[in-house]
């Protein structure tokens, strides 16, 4: 779907195992390194992708910045974290009324697990348990933290949660209703029940070797998948500004009628009809490339790369995905990718995984598209062109 207003990114900024800061997280791209590591659980050991120590005291510092902050889920404090560097990237400051919308698959895990915790041994929680385990107290917050009286969002759509955020921020300003949006998504998923929920699942990475997670190996023959924590943030701006990193070309979003509550069809109906309506009347041969949402499941993965099949054909673009490298960040894993994908327009250098045996690429990149999926079957592409 074209859009009828253009929107630019005018800036991105991310928190997550590649670090914090877009030249950070570039060098780890280029590093081809993974942020997996093994890490002890109650009764078990788990692959996840943490983010690292160095940035303790940055979380600290916005934890104590105001004391309500302390009795915040790591949730919040990495979507306060990384919202204040994304405006003081794009310069925007509270008198620009921007919109909010930031999501979460899971919401407030860590500190819910405490509370209820605490509930089944002395019957009792805390008055602060309900505002703090609310889903939508991540946008309030950091709505309240920016001091920014524009509307602010919070939602939900499982792993596609945060590029529903962006496709909101992008109707906003489609409609007239507003000129700027904060978007983006935030995720703390690393806790003992949430990383058994996805073990039980059967779809959780068992072996280690070099690379835990293998998105998009399509030879693998386990499932891989591999909990990731972070949050990324990104400010749209109405029409094609002068500071554009990069501009929405396109957009597109499908359901599918549920087959399993856990994974999508064969050929992934969904992303076929998210994609196509991204492409509109765009010839699939200038896409460049794709950057997929490849959980490193073995359906998951096969089932998305026969959408792509399906709808580019003989036109197959450049394929890739980032989450072997910070695992699946759930509800923030979107626009993550739509980071890497920013980074690559931006550097014109294709990042390739590590075990295709795919060489990095130094083609001209001018479209890319960006997949995202939950649970349920709820697909959004966006299509990104080189400003």
């Amino acid at each position: 779907m074209a859009l009828k207003t253009p929107v630019s990114i005018v800036a991105i900024e991310s928190l997550s195992a590649l670090g914090m800061g877009r030249e950070k997280v570039w060098s780890a791209y280029l590093s081809h390194k993974h942020g997996i590591e093994e890490r002890s659980f109650p009764g078990e050991k788990a692959w996840v992708a943490p983010i690292s120590p160095e940035y303790s005291d940055s979380l600290e510092e916005v934890r104590r910045s105001q004391s309500h902050y302390r009795k915040l889920d790591e949730t919040v404090i990495f979507a306060l974290t990384v919202s204040r560097k994304v405006v003081r990237s794009a310069r925007w400051d509270k008198n620009d009324n921007f919109g909010i919308n930031i999501g979460s698959s899971r919401g407030a895990t860590g500190i819910f697990e405490s509370h209820h915790g605490q509930f089944l041994q002395e019957g009792t929680t805390s008055p602060w348990t309900s505002p703090v385990t609310t889903l939508g107290n991540i946008s309030s917050w950091v709505a309240h933290d920016l001091q920014t009286t524009g509307p602010e969002i919070s939602h939900s759509i499982t792993c596609s949660t945060a590029l529903h955020a962006l496709l909101n921020g992008v109707a906003w300003i489609q409609g007239g209703m507003a000129d700027r949006f904060l978007v983006g998504g935030s995720e703390a998923p690393l806790t003992p029940f949430t990383v058994a929920q996805m073990k039980a699942l059967k779809i959780y990475a068992k072996s280690g070797g070099p690379f835990p997670c293998r998105a998009l190996d399509l030879n693998k023959d386990e499932n891989t998948m591999v909990l990731g924590e972070g949050a990324v943030m990104a400010c749209l701006e109405a029409g094609n500004s002068a500071e554009s990193l990069a501009l929405i070309d396109g957009v597109g979003y499908s359901t599918e009628i549920l087959e399993s509550s856990v994974s999508i069809s064969t050929e992934a109906d969904c992303f076929q009809r998210s994609m196509q309506m991204a492409l509109g009347d765009l010839h699939a041969s200038e896409v460049d490339a794709v950057v997929m949402h490849a959980p490193g499941t073995i359906k998951g993965d096969e089932s998305e790369f026969r959408a792509v099949e399906k709808v580019f054909g003989q036109d197959t673009p450049l394929l890739t995905s980032n989450k072997w490298m910070i695992g699946h960040t759930l509800g923030a894993s979107g626009m993550l990718s739509l980071e890497l994908a920013v980074l690559m327009l931006q550097h014109q250098v294709f990042i390739p995984l590590p075990y295709s045996g795919d060489k990095p690429m130094s083609k001209s990149l001018n479209r890319i598209l960006v997949n995202a999926v939950g649970f349920g079957g709820n697909a959004v592409s966006i299509l990104l062109k080189r400003p």
